[in-house]
């Protein structure tokens, strides 16, 4: 494709307005794209949507999808809504990027995973951070034997609540597993591959939550632990959680049999990593080689998969994967049993660093 891809939005909260359409608009800037329609239940969006940019505005997502002139839909709603609008925009031809969770249920998902396979458009799903240079140069160092054999793993993803959007507390697609977990659970199996099971805790720590002007009931869970089993003794743990202030230092850590790497920042905003190894007994920092990578640059990969007749980096299969571990590790709490994960996908590939990233981007401390 030479032309511009031409972009439909179906959901305009915070995501879509602060998040993708500042990107979906300098990729129109550079003559990449262009913006056509944006659509959302709530007409009030209507001006501030075409003030930002866009020359259309409806309510019914059904004009979207048989709007010729689009090419690729975002869609940017709550989870309850997610799998069946997917489905539906590739049933019309559309290419799709869907945000996180592709659905609540395995079923649904399942569905997804088998359309997309032999629709004409492609489905992309978030989260996205396996584009991340630094993640790209984390798992190419791991499958280098950089550390040797990785057994063990941790990862920690989480803030004090959100307070912008009720749905985040409901039992239907809210709660930090469908926000928070799948972060880590994504760059975990990406580095690591398929879990083979997986056990969890996961409760309600405060009932209620104070959303804008209003407090509303919580009706899942907003505090979570699990435990991954990757089979011959390979374990990680995941935090995740709406109970957390603050955190400091690496939010992912990798212990292998020579060494250890530790990601600086969060996995959808990274900062560059540290690595220790055996054979020198120090602690290297290795700087974020892209430290303008912005975790919703999978609108910018979307574009150039469809520019170019690419396929993306990441797949349906890994995202089905990701959901079926924290559908059961919610399984595993209320049952008291570890859960047997089925599913599998194509193991990633790794960049190789570019050869810039030397001396200059590495600093060192005497390990203590």
């Amino acid at each position: 494709m030479t032309r511009p891809v031409r972009i439909g939005f179906i959901g305009c909260g915070s995501v879509m307005q602060d998040g993708y359409l500042p990107i979906a608009r300098d990729l129109h800037a550079r003559g990449l794209a262009e913006l056509r329609v944006a659509c959302d239940t709530d007409p009030g969006h209507a001006a501030r949507i075409q003030h930002l940019g866009l020359p259309a505005f409806t309510t019914d997502y059904r004009a979207v999808l048989a709007d010729d002139a689009v090419d690729l839909v975002l869609v940017l709603t709550p989870p309850a809504f997610h799998a069946p609008l997917a489905a539906a925009a590739l049933h019309s031809g559309k290419h799709v990027l869907l945000e996180k969770p592709m659905a609540l249920s395995l079923v649904d998902a399942a569905a997804l995973v088998s359309l997309a396979s032999h629709s004409p458009g492609i489905l992309l799903t978030a989260p996205h951070i396996i584009l991340s240079p630094t993640y790209q140069q984390i798992g190419w160092h791991l499958h280098q034997g950089a550390i040797g054999t990785v057994f063990t793993a941790r990862g920690i993803c989480g803030h004090s609540g959100p307070d912008w959007g009720a749905w985040y507390y409901q039992s239907d697609g809210g709660g930090p597993l469908f926000d928070l977990a799948v972060y880590n659970v994504t760059s975990l199996t990406g580095w690591l591959g398929p879990v083979r099971r997986v056990t969890a805790f996961v409760g309600t720590a405060i009932p209620t939550r104070r959303v804008g002007s209003r407090q509303v009931q919580v009706t899942t869970e907003d505090n979570t632990q699990l435990l991954l089993d990757f089979g011959n003794a390979v374990f990680a743990s995941v935090t995740s959680s709406f109970t957390i202030q603050q955190y400091r230092d690496a939010t992912l850590e990798l212990y292998g049999t020579q060494g250890t790497i530790r990601l600086q920042g969060d996995d959808w905003a990274p900062n560059g990593f540290d690595r220790w190894q055996a054979t020198s007994s120090v602690w290297e920092h290795v700087e974020d080689p892209a430290p303008e990578w912005c975790y919703l640059d999978g609108l910018r990969h979307m574009v150039a998969c469809i520019r170019t007749g690419a396929r993306p980096m990441s797949t349906p299969e890994h995202a089905y994967h990701v959901l079926e571990v924290l559908l059961k590790a919610r399984d595993a709490s209320r049952t008291g049993q570890a859960q047997t994960i089925e599913s599998a996908f194509p193991p990633l590939t790794f960049r190789e660093p570019p050869l810039s990233t030397g001396a200059a981007s590495i600093t060192t401390t005497a390990a203590g």
